[in-house]
C-alpha cells in the first residue's frame, strides 16, 4: 500500500509542478524542462526507496517487461499514477481559477499535450514521442539495473527527463508519460482529449522498444 501511496503522491507532484510551471511561463522551454526534471530528482530521493519512483505508466510498463514488476503490481501502479495525475491537474485548475488575470483554467489548457500547433503532423508527433520515450526509458533501465549507481540514479533520470523536454516541448509539449497527458486532457477536453490517444500509445511503444533493446544488449550470449 505504501508503494501505491508514493506513486499517487509522486505523479500528483509531477503534474502540479511540471504542468503548473508550463502554464505560468507560457511553456518556456528551459524553465518547463527543468521543472519536470527537478521534480523527478526530488521525488527520486524521497520516495525512490519505497516505490522506485516510477510516477509514469511507461516506466512501470518497462519494469513489467523487464520482469521487475508483476502484472498485478503494474495495474496498481498505473491506477495510482493516473489518479495522482488527475488530482494534480485538478488542484492546478483550482489554483488557476483563483488567478484574476486568467478567466478560466481552460484558457491555459493545463499544460496538456497536443500536436499541430508547431506545424508538426500526427505522424511526426507520434515518432517524436516514441523516440523521446525510448531515450528516457533506456536511460531509466540502464541506471537502475546497476546497484552501484543508486546514489546518482535519481539525478541521471531527472536530467534525462529535462533533456527530452528540451527537444519535445515545442513539438508536442513532451509527454513520455501517459498519466501526465491523460489528466489535463480529461479536465480541459476538446482538442487535448481528442489527441490524448497519441500520448498514451506512443510512450508505451517507445517503452516497449527501449526495453526490448535493453534486454537484448544485456543478454549474455
Amino acid at each position: 500500500m505504501k508503494k501505491i501511496v508514493c506513486e499517487f503522491i509522486g505523479t500528483f507532484c509531477l503534474v502540479l509542478f511540471g504542468c503548473g510551471v508550463a502554464v505560468l511561463t507560457s511553456a518556456d522551454v528551459l524553465t518547463t524542462a527543468l521543472a519536470f526534471g527537478l521534480t523527478i530528482v526530488a521525488l527520486a530521493y524521497t520516495i525512490g526507496n519505497i516505490s522506485s519512483c516510477h510516477v509514469n505508466p511507461a516506466v512501470s510498463f518497462a519494469m513489467f517487461l523487464d520482469k521487475r514488476l508483476t502484472g498485478k503490481e503494474l495495474i496498481k501502479y498505473v491506477v495510482a499514477q493516473i489518479l495522482g495525475a488527475i488530482a494534480g491537474a485538478a488542484v492546478l485548475a483550482f489554483i488557476l481559477n483563483s488567478v484574476k488575470t486568467i478567466e478560466t483554467f481552460k484558457e491555459t489548457s493545463l499544460g496538456a499535450n497536443s500536436y499541430g500547433g508547431f506545424g508538426i503532423s500526427m505522424l511526426g508527433a507520434f515518432i517524436t514521442e516514441v523516440i523521446l520515450t525510448f531515450f528516457f526509458i533506456f536511460t531509466v533501465l540502464g541506471v537502475t539495473k546497476d546497484k552501484s549507481k543508486d546514489n546518482v540514479a535519481g539525478l541521471v533520470i531527472g536530467l534525462s527527463l529535462t533533456f527530452v523536454h528540451l527537444l519535445g516541448i515545442k513539438l508536442t509539449g513532451t509527454s513520455v508519460n501517459p498519466a501526465r497527458s491523460i489528466a489535463p486532457a480529461l479536465l480541459v477536453g476538446g482538442k487535448a482529449l481528442k489527441q490524448v490517444w497519441l500520448f498514451i500509445l506512443a510512450p508505451l511503444v517507445g517503452s516497449a522498444l527501449a526495453t526490448t533493446l535493453f534486454k537484448y544488449l544485456n543478454t549474455k550470449k
